[in-house]
Parts: structure tokens; sequence; C-alpha cells
């Protein structure tokens, strides 16, 4: 059975932030904080029947209005208006503080809240698979690629050793022909000039 979802809020850089969600720890995961922020007094639990109202109607959906504001929440609030010149604001959440409680949403809206929560839950899960498939495929196919291209690199290396050792094989081969030429003129020279200086003499 899908659990009861109460309305939290915290504040995050220029945001008031708001979701609807079963527990502090789903909420603070939603917003990326952590559970502590609750205890710091950072974020807490709202009765307020617009927030609540707005977040119900999107589960699990972090909505947003400029800090400070009393503006609608929503998916993508424009920043405020009134943004203090030179001054850098803090991305750090700040202190809420309590409000009053009003009225209750009726069971039956609880219930199809709740259920709009797990749903919206599922999606973000699924797309979180589908986004960790897309990097193993992204990671798996860089993989081959590289295993190709080194595949690769080693048979040219292979090519080139090959290569070499038959050049080098070859160059041996000239060397010894080309000593063996030497050494048959400086003995045909000799003779030569032997036979020259005895018709000379």
């Amino acid at each position: 059975m899908a659990r009861k979802l109460k309305t939290y809020q915290t504040s995050v850089g220029f945001f008031d932030l708001a979701v609807a969600a079963p527990s502090m720890n789903a909420a603070a995961r939603a917003w990326g904080l952590k559970t502590s922020e609750f205890k710091r007094g950072f974020a807490k639990e709202t009765h307020d029947p617009a927030i609540v109202a707005a977040t119900m109607v999107k589960p699990g959906v972090v909505l947003r209005r400029p800090v400070g504001s009393n503006a609608s929440f929503s998916e993508h609030p424009k920043l405020p208006k009134d943004l203090p010149v030179g001054k850098e604001r803090s991305a750090k959440p700040r202190r809420i503080t309590k409000q009053s409680t009003s009225r209750k949403l009726d069971d039956k809206a609880e219930r199809a809240a709740a259920l709009a929560f797990e749903k919206e839950q599922k999606r973000r899960e699924m797309q979180c698979r589908r986004e960790q498939a897309a990097r193993d495929s992204e990671r798996k196919r860089r993989e081959r690629a590289i295993a190709k291209l080194e595949r690769a690199l080693e048979a040219a290396k292979r090519h080139h050793d090959t290569n070499v050792k038959k050049i080098e094989k070859d160059r041996t081969a000239l060397d010894e022909r080309l000593k063996a030429e030497n050494k048959r003129w400086e003995n045909e020279t000799e003779k030569l000039d032997r036979a020259l200086r005895r018709a000379s003499d």
C-alpha cells in the first residue's frame, strides 16, 4: 500500500524548495541534501495549504519559488528580481521558520498523491537506469574501440619488426656481396698491374 505523503520545505541558493514525499529521507534525496538538514532547522514539514496543494499535484517533483517570496511553487520559476548587487548569495539552505497548520487533504486525495509520488519515483528510477545503461554502453564502446586500436598498433609493430629484420638480412647479404666484389676487384687490379709492368719492361 502506498505510504501517506507529507509536504517538506527548505531553501537553497536563490530558491525555496518544496516536495511531497513519504518521509524526510525521501525529501532530502529529492533535493540532493542530507537528512541532517531537518535536525539543523534548514528543512521542515509544512502544512501551508497552498504549498501542500501544489506539491500534491506533482508528488515527488521538486517545486521552486524565488527565495523569501510568497509566489506560487512551480517546476521552473524565474530568478528573484531583487537580487542584491555585488553580494554573493550562499547556496547553504536557510533556516525555515514554523508556519501554522490549516486544512488537511482528504483521504482520497492523499492516496492519489501517494500513488502519483510512487509513479514519479519509478519514472526517475527508470530514467536513472536508462542513463546508467547509456553510460555503460558508451564505456563498453570506448573499451572496444581502444582494444581494436591496441590490436592494430600491435599488428603494425609486428609488421614493422618483420620488415626491419628482412632489411637487416638483405643489408647483411649486400655487405657480403660488396666485400666480395671489393676483394675480386683488388685481385684483378693487382693481376692487371703486374701484367702492365711486365709489358712495359
